[in-house]
């Protein structure tokens, strides 16, 4: 399981020209979901997004994550994350797991983050042609792979 996270000022995704989600500050993730992923990866990589550290406290050092900032989370899926351009010049996406696996896998990922940051996340729909807009805050982006515990 791969996410990209951002810190954002404000994010929204729309489908269709209409706005479907839309967040103020807080956490923009995009989440990719591979062929092996389980639970372990969803509880590792909720458990490591809810206690980052990459909001700034009182002292301008990142040092607070979005519960104590208040900060809401928009999950927007992609498999595109695990892109694989080895071979040639188009990408492929064998090792993303098929909409059968990672939809389960998506709808339980975005339960156990609301459980963990004890309020609700918002959320593109999973398949749909959809437009991200976000003010990048910092700019702050981090890369988490849930392959990569150790």
């Amino acid at each position: 399981m791969k996410a990209v996270i951002q810190r954002v000022r404000k994010a929204e995704v729309c489908i269709d020209a209409c706005c479907h989600a839309c967040i103020d500050n807080g956490l923009l993730i995009l989440l990719g979901i591979e062929v092996g992923d389980d639970q372990q990866d969803i509880e590792w990589l909720t458990t490591k997004i809810a206690n980052l550290r990459i909001f700034n406290d009182d002292k301008g050092i990142m040092n607070l994550n979005v519960q104590e900032v208040k900060g809401q989370c928009l999950v927007v899926s992609q498999f595109t994350l695990h892109a694989s351009t080895k071979k040639g010049n188009r990408p492929s996406y064998i090792k993303a797991a098929s909409p059968q696996i990672a939809i389960p896998f998506y709808n339980q990922f975005v339960e156990v983050l609301e459980n963990k940051i004890k309020t609700k996340v918002y959320t593109g729909i999973f398949g749909a042609d959809m437009q991200v807009n976000l003010i990048n805050d910092g700019p702050v982006t981090i890369i988490i792979d849930s392959k990569n515990k150790i």
